[in-house]
């Protein structure tokens, strides 16, 4: 079992078509389960996965840049395996695109200076993120 977690993160990406028009969107929790940011974010053609890493970097710099906690610890959920094997270390990481993002995610982890994990969820799990996902998509974000 994880610890309570300081801060809570459901992130999510995609594309429509592989590339196609691509967002992401997240949403960030306090202990409390208190709603702190939500945004959703078009990023023009991209792949689904740049979109699902773009998501996760997004919600980190929110943290990066708002976290009045000294050491926070961040859960981040989200419904990629793809990229949760990755930044876990489980799977390499060949693209190098998604391997740029991996560093500028270790970076960010760094300047957090707390505990940072990643966790998959199922779809049904991650509806908020998907949401907003979709609006972006649709531009009405």
């Amino acid at each position: 079992m994880n610890p309570k977690s300081d801060y809570t993160i459901y992130t999510d990406g995609g594309a429509r078509g592989n590339p196609g028009p691509a967002a992401y969107g997240f949403v960030i929790y306090d202990s409390d389960h208190k709603l702190l940011c939500e945004e959703g974010k078009n990023l023009g053609v991209q792949t689904n996965n740049f979109a699902e890493y773009s998501g996760i970097v997004a919600g980190l710099k929110w943290i990066e840049r708002k976290s009045d906690i000294k050491n926070p610890i961040v859960q981040v959920f989200l419904d990629s395996q793809l990229a949760v094997m990755q930044l876990t270390g489980a799977w390499k990481i060949k693209n190098e695109n998604l391997r740029d993002f991996f560093y500028t995610i270790k970076e960010l982890e760094q300047k957090i200076s707390g505990k940072v994990s990643y966790s998959h969820v199922r779809r049904e799990q991650n509806q908020e993120a998907d949401h907003l996902v979709n609006l972006a998509l649709d531009a009405l974000i």
